[in-house]
């Protein structure tokens, strides 16, 4: 074991999957002589080559439709969209190309892609350094969705990822980097798509979280169990496909379900695990499913002070437990 951040555990599974298969390349804006703006691949371009490190126009449409080419010729591309607020110039690639591609041929063709994106806010980035985009993304059959919220999980998710025969958008968020450390394995390990994690026992509330929310649930329910209240923390993981059964099996031994996510409320991800909480699981509810999540505004305010009210933060997942609890 070695302890790690989170961006340390993605450069070095993105490193050993180039250096293992020379079908693996990269590709995104200024990930050669940079060596990206989060400096993961940094010195690459001169270990692996400008065939295998690719530097690209600032053209995300372009960066997407070159990965799905080489995708379906045998390559096992990675691209990478410098901010997640960015990618909606290559949606209709992801979402029209990318996703429907084993659909439209009949499986004769597959796009083995993956597509790496910090996401989230936090940071000061305002409006377009701090979106949320899952929601967008996990609506499409034909993508996979990950989020990873501890190093040893991006290392094995990412190497998953890269080796799945289908397109994965791969999300990190950005304010974990390098404040989020954990023990990695030095072995060649993956962890596999489509598999929730218990990441904290209980028997009165199941938190469902991923990314950052995943940390703040923790958080939260040690605050909590000062008051009492024994709470689940389920960490998704993978938002698509979806670890159902983890989910309903908490939900059913806790009864109360609160679903927390960063994103604005309505229409977001955690909608989606709510409706299936209260269609699949109903009868042991003893109380309603609720969300804590972003408010309705266009966007992460720069303000620090707004940039607080924003946010999703321990103690108001904290105080949502709490009322939760009492219902």
């Amino acid at each position: 074991m070695t302890e790690k951040n989170l961006v340390t555990a993605v450069r070095d599974a993105l490193h050993d999957e180039i250096a293992a298969d020379d079908r693996v390349v990269l590709l995104g804006e200024d990930v050669g002589n940079r060596g990206g703006v989060f400096r993961v691949s940094a010195g690459w371009m001169e270990e692996f080559g400008e065939h295998r490190i690719i530097d690209t126009p600032l053209a995300e449409s372009g960066i997407v439709g070159v990965a799905i080419g080489m995708a379906m010729h045998g390559m096992l591309p990675v691209a990478e969209i410098q901010f997640a607020d960015f990618i909606f110039p290559a949606f209709n690639q992801i979402v029209s190309e990318a996703a429907r591609m084993r659909y439209r041929s009949n499986n004769g063709y597959a796009v083995p892609m993956t597509i790496r994106a910090p996401y989230g806010g936090g940071v000061h980035g305002a409006l377009y350094h701090s979106q949320s985009v899952e929601a967008f993304f996990t609506h499409v059959p034909g993508l996979k969705v990950v989020v990873p919220s501890t190093p040893h999980d991006a290392r094995g998710l990412l190497r998953s990822s890269i080796r799945d025969d289908d397109p994965v958008l791969f999300f990190e968020h950005k304010k974990m980097y390098r404040s989020v450390r954990g023990d990695v394995p030095d072995t060649d390990y993956t962890v596999p798509l489509g598999k929730a994690a218990v990441t904290h026992p209980g028997s009165q509330v199941t938190v469902v979280a991923y990314g950052l929310m995943a940390h703040y649930a923790l958080e939260a329910a040690d605050m909590v169990a000062e008051d009492g209240i024994s709470v689940e923390v389920v960490d998704l993981r993978t938002l698509r496909p979806l670890d159902r059964e983890t989910l309903l099996d908490s939900v059913r031994k806790t009864g109360k379900c609160l679903v927390v996510y960063e994103d604005n409320k309505f229409g977001g991800y955690g909608a989606e695990v709510a409706a299936i909480v209260a269609e699949e699981a109903f009868d042991y509810l003893d109380g309603p499913v609720t969300r804590i999540a972003g408010p309705e505004v266009p966007g992460v305010p720069y303000n620090h002070v707004l940039e607080e009210w924003f946010m999703v933060n321990p103690e108001k997942i904290a105080e949502g437990i709490r009322a939760l609890a009492a219902y």
